[in-house]
C-alpha cells in the first residue's frame, strides 16, 4: 500500500508499504478521507520525536473485523489507546493511559494510509447523511467539545478565540451555541473574513483589549499565541490552550499568579456528539476545505496546509 511517513529522514510517500495486520479485536479500515491537521505539521517539525505513518482524522471503511456486522460500514475512530487494564483507562478513559498510544501522534501509525487498524471500541458509525468530507472534521470538532466538558460557560461571558485557523473555527462555532458573544481574534485581517462572513465579531489581535475577556481559547497553533491570548484575559478569568507545537515557548507567566488566571489545557474530545452536531447541521464544515489531494500527492498536500492562513486540507485514496 501507499503511507505518508515520517522518520528521521524526513517525510516521504512509502509505495510498497506492507498493509497492516488487525490484531484481536481489531478491524482493518480502507481510507475515504483523511485531514492534515497543525499536529501533522508540529511532528514534522519535532514534535512527540514521532517516526511512522501521520494521520489521526480520517473517515474510512471496514474491510475486516472479527464482528461481521462492523464490515462494510463507514466509520470514524477515536484516537487513543490505553491498557483498558489501568485505574486511568477504567476510570476516565484512555486518554490519560500511562501506556496508551496515540493514532498518528505516538507509538501507533496513522491514517495517511490506503489502510489502517483500529480496535473496534474506538470505531462508531458515521451517519448516512455525512459525508465523507464533513465526517473528517469528527476528531477536531470533538477537540473543540472537550472545552464544553471541562468549562462552565455562561452565556453572558465575553469569549476569544484567538487563532481563525482549521480547529479555532470549529471551537468558535461551539462556544457559540451556549449563546454566548464570541469573538475571533487573529493576526491579518484576510484570516477573519470567514469568521467575521459566519457572524462573528472579529479583530486583529494585537489591537485586542487587554484584560478583557472571561475566557480565552488560544488555538493559534504556533508559540507566540501563548503570550498574546495571556495578554487578553481578565483578572480571574480562563485561559483554555488547544494549541500543540514543537517550539518551546518563552512566555513571561507571572500574570497567572498575580492576576489569579485559570488555565485550562484541553485536548481529546466526545466523538458521539460531534457526529451529532455533523448530522444536524448545528456547525459549518463545508466552508473549511481548502483543497483536495490524492494519497500520491501527500507530500505536496502538507506543503499547501503548511502554508499561512490555509484552513483544512483533505487526502483521499
Amino acid at each position: 500500500m501507499r503511507a505518508i511517513q515520517l522518520s528521521s529522514e524526513g517525510l516521504c510517500l512509502r509505495r510498497g508499504a506492507p498493509r497492516p495486520e488487525p490484531g484481536q479485536g481489531e478491524a482493518l479500515i480502507r481510507l475515504l478521507r483523511a485531514g492534515v491537521c497543525s499536529t501533522d505539521l508540529e511532528l514534522v517539525k519535532g514534535y512527540m520525536g514521532f517516526e511512522g505513518v501521520l494521520g489521526h482524522e480520517f473517515v474510512g471503511s471496514v474491510e475486516e473485523a472479527e464482528d461481521d456486522s462492523w464490515v462494510g460500514r463507514r466509520v470514524v475512530g477515536t484516537i487513543n489507546l490505553g491498557c483498558r487494564r489501568c485505574a486511568v483507562c477504567l476510570g476516565s478513559g484512555p486518554e490519560h493511559c500511562p501506556q496508551r498510544s496515540v493514532l498518528g501522534i505516538y507509538r501507533r501509525d496513522g491514517a495517511f494510509a490506503d489502510y489502517l487498524t483500529l480496535p473496534l471500541a474506538n470505531l462508531l458509525p458515521v451517519p448516512d447523511g455525512v459525508s465523507d468530507a464533513q465526517a473528517v472534521f469528527t476528531e477536531p470538532l470533538a477537540a473543540a467539545l472537550r472545552l464544553r466538558q471541562q468549562l462552565r460557560i455562561s452565556p453572558t461571558d465575553r469569549l476569544a478565540v484567538v487563532g481563525p485557523g482549521r480547529l479555532g473555527l470549529l471551537i468558535a462555532q461551539v462556544l457559540a451555541l451556549s449563546g454566548g458573544n464570541v469573538t475571533v481574534l487573529g493576526r491579518r485581517a484576510e484570516s477573519l473574513e470567514l469568521a467575521a462572513g459566519w457572524g462573528f465579531d472579529t479583530g486583529l489581535a494585537a489591537d485586542a483589549e487587554s484584560d478583557r475577556y472571561d475566557l480565552v481559547v488560544e488555538a493559534t497553533g504556533n508559540a507566540a499565541g501563548l503570550e498574546t491570548s495571556l495578554r487578553l484575559v481578565r483578572p480571574l478569568g480562563t485561559l483554555a490552550l488547544k494549541s500543540t507545537f514543537a517550539a518551546a515557548p518563552a512566555v513571561d507567566l507571572t500574570k497567572i499568579v498575580v492576576a489569579e488566571i485559570n488555565v485550562v489545557g484541553s485536548r481529546c474530545g466526545p466523538f458521539a456528539p460531534a457526529l451529532r452536531l455533523l448530522e444536524r447541521r448545528h456547525v459549518e464544515v463545508d466552508a473549511l476545505v481548502a483543497a483536495e489531494y490524492e494519497l500520491e500527492e501527500g507530500l505536496e498536500a502538507m506543503a499547501h496546509a503548511a502554508r499561512p492562513g490555509v484552513l483544512k486540507v483533505l487526502l483521499r485514496p
